[in-house]
């Protein structure tokens, strides 16, 4: 019986460098998101956005800008990711920043239920306030999931339980950047990853490994995208726009193909789109393609 989606939108920048994430659900419904799906056959629930923040300097906590915005995010994004789960919906989530991705995770475990989260993205994520300096938690997510020392608490403790997740259970996929910190922690820890020269590579030989070991462990599969994963000069719709060694987009499509199909597919969460760099719609348009067809097969199961 066919999958009904839900669709949640998470309008903020808190965790960014600057603004313009904010605008990105409202980008995803202008550019046909919704219709684009329904024409795939998908029933879809529309939940609409959460409060949403737009980046600004937070001079009192440089190392760590707007974590108090980013903490009310993502509990926000918590509670209607968890009402979908609990509906047996699947969820896509239209960031913001990365650290939406922490209400999505603690929305999926809320109910106890164990977990893998596949985190792809060109950087790792794992720096805290204490490994750097610029004070974006965008770039700090993983670690906050994870509650690594010197994390901020409040935002490593939206989820039910502190740390949200084990090492075990993320995978780091396609990453091609890290600090000397990240390298340590993700040799210390264990953590899987497949990097970005085997997606290139092989995109969906190199996703189907992941799909047939690691997501098969958990009772729920999360997706994270960074969509600056991609070749910024194939594809620029991302925040970051120095990265020209990514994915192509087709590359992309056919790694999320097969995520989405495994059978424990639960959540979607696409981050780090930046309207300001598609001033014509041309770029939304396509990418509102591409993930609608996508999710079609997923939701037909």
């Amino acid at each position: 019986m066919p999958r009904r989606l839900d669709i949640v939108g998470a309008p903020s920048s808190a965790g960014a460098y600057a603004p313009g994430q904010e605008r990105a659900p409202e980008a995803w419904r202008a550019a046909g998101l919704v219709a684009v799906l329904g024409q795939r056959g998908i029933e879809v629930n529309d939940r609409g956005d959460v409060p949403g923040f737009r980046w600004r300097v937070d001079r009192a906590h440089l190392r760590a800008m707007n974590a108090d915005a980013a903490v009310g995010v993502a509990r926000a994004v918590a509670d209607q990711v968890a009402a979908g789960l609990s509906e047996g919906a699947a969820v896509l989530v239209l960031g913001g920043d990365c650290t939406v991705e922490l209400g999505t995770v603690a929305g999926a475990t809320r109910d106890g239920a164990n977990v893998g989260l596949v985190y792809i993205d060109y950087d790792t994520d794992m720096n805290t306030p204490a490994s750097v300096e610029d004070g974006a938690l965008d770039w700090m997510g993983v670690a906050h999931l994870l509650s690594l020392p010197g994390s901020v608490p409040g935002l490593a403790g939206v989820g039910p339980r502190t740390p949200m997740l084990r090492p075990d259970q993320v995978l780091l996929f396609a990453n091609g950047s890290s600090t000397d910190f990240e390298r340590r922690t993700i040799g210390e820890l264990g953590i899987e990853e497949v990097q970005l020269p085997e997606v290139k590579a092989d995109p969906a030989g190199a996703t189907r490994s992941v799909v047939e070991g690691f997501a098969g462990r958990f009772e729920r599969l999360l997706v994270h995208v960074d969509v600056d994963v991609l070749d910024f000069l194939d594809f620029p719709i991302a925040e970051e726009t120095r990265r020209y060694k990514g994915l192509l987009f087709e590359q992309l499509v056919d790694a999320l193909r097969v995520l989405v199909a495994a059978p424990n597919f639960a959540t979607l969460t696409i981050c780090e789109v930046n309207p300001d760099h598609d001033p014509d719609g041309s770029s939304m348009r396509r990418l509102s393609e591409g993930i609608a067809d996508v999710l079609s097969v997923a939701m037909a199961s």
